[in-house]
């Protein structure tokens, strides 16, 4: 059963049956109950009916010519109702209703006209939200891994960084979320089920049958292999949700391969991600693509969690590293040498950096799980869950 409770309110007939399927059509949230006033004080009927609904979201539709009874219920909802999130509607031509309507307690502006993908993406904020304040119990971390531009080595970082995670502390798994999988390759792996199967099996998933879908290396790092047919796989972001959910709940940490990828996937997987690395080179067209991936990301509020990685350093007379982040909008976390003969070498035999032990590459891709996980000893991370047990 999904997990989160609307309630909407909207004056107009048609907006308000067009929220309702969009609601329902994220398949993490349910209607409640719809009104077609805006509640006026505490003790109105229509207020009484909200609270009695007792929803974890109010939908609230600001109309763009008359948005002032709109704001003043946001404002009465905020202070009768301070546990419930309020999203609200409207047009983002008026910015000064924007700031009205935050200032008011609205958590989230979702824009007009709305799509299925919009509240989804803002769900999976509020419940990501909600799950770092939560300390319920064990629960993986994700961490994603993307490139700037094709090429730039989103693969090669994304395999060996799982294999440094496996390495120290267990429990990994890699999912290859190309649009066309090559992490198989770069460990020598025959995978006989890919993300497509897990996807077509979401509505019986369990535990035993998503390991049943992964195929193991030799280190013990657990695979979801990508698809080796160009757009075989186009699942909704709600599937993505619900495969994600599954795999937090069993592998502490899961390292998700997006390698070029821009699409609503891959901005809700970097919603659900503790850490979004990604990965350029320092040549003028790579860092001009990834401050176009970071905007790209950051329009659904994951630009906090990006993290440059710049790979094939070397250090360029006159261009410093902070000019790479300040060109790049984003913090640099880690350099990968330039060492272009081992990595192909690599990828060719099939044998990953991380297997070259006393490298110095091998030692890098070490040091950043070892950076991406430096708060994790001995810490109890909080269990989330955009879906409730049964």
């Amino acid at each position: 059963m999904p997990e989160l409770s609307v309630v909407i309110a909207a004056t107009d007939n048609e907006q308000r049956a067009l929220l309702q399927v969009l609601v329902d059509g994220t398949s993490v949230a349910r209607t409640v109950h719809s009104c077609a006033n805006f509640p006026l004080a505490a003790s109105d009927p229509v207020m009484r009916r909200i609270r009695t609904a007792n929803p974890e979201v109010t939908l609230v539709d600001l109309p763009a010519d008359n948005p002032s009874a709109g704001l003043r219920a946001i404002e009465l909802l905020h202070q009768e109702m301070p546990e419930t999130a309020i999203f609200a509607i409207g047009t983002l031509s008026q910015p000064q209703v924007i700031v009205n309507a935050m200032r008011a307690g609205a958590r989230e502006f979702v824009e007009r006209p709305t799509t299925t993908t919009d509240l989804l993406e803002a769900f999976v904020r509020l419940t990501a939200a909600q799950r770092r304040g939560r300390q319920e119990g064990p629960r993986g971390k994700v961490f994603s891994v993307i490139n700037a531009k094709g090429g730039n080595g989103a693969t090669t970082v994304a395999v060996n960084l799982a294999l440094a995670l496996q390495a120290s502390h267990g429990q990994t798994a890699l999912v290859d979320l190309a649009p066309l999988g090559h992490a198989a390759l770069h460990m020598n792996l025959k995978a006989v089920f890919s993300v497509a199967d897990a996807m077509r099996n979401l509505h019986r998933m369990d535990a035993s049958l998503l390991e049943s879908f992964m195929t193991r290396h030799s280190g013990g790092l657990q695979l979801l292999a990508g698809t080796n047919v160009p757009g075989a796989v186009d699942p909704s972001t709600a599937e993505f949700v619900r495969l994600f959910d599954m795999l937090v709940t069993h592998y502490r940490y899961v390292v998700v391969d997006a390698s070029s990828r821009f699409d609503a996937a891959s901005r809700l997987v970097a919603n659900l991600s503790e850490t979004v690395l990604l990965v350029a080179c320092s040549d003028v067209a790579s860092l001009w693509s990834a401050a176009r991936v970071q905007r790209f990301l950051g329009e659904t509020g994951s630009r906090d969690r990006v993290r440059l990685v710049l790979n094939r350093f070397r250090k360029v007379p006159g261009f410093s590293e902070e000019d790479a982040e300040a060109a790049v909008g984003a913090k640099l976390i880690w350099r990968v040498p330039n060492q272009y003969f081992a990595v192909s070498t690599a990828i060719d035999r099939g044998t990953p950096l991380m297997e070259q032990r006393n490298t110095e590459i091998a030692r890098c891709f070490a040091g950043l799980a070892h950076e991406l996980t430096r708060d994790d000893t001995d810490t109890k991370r909080a269990a989330w869950s955009l879906f409730k047990s049964v």
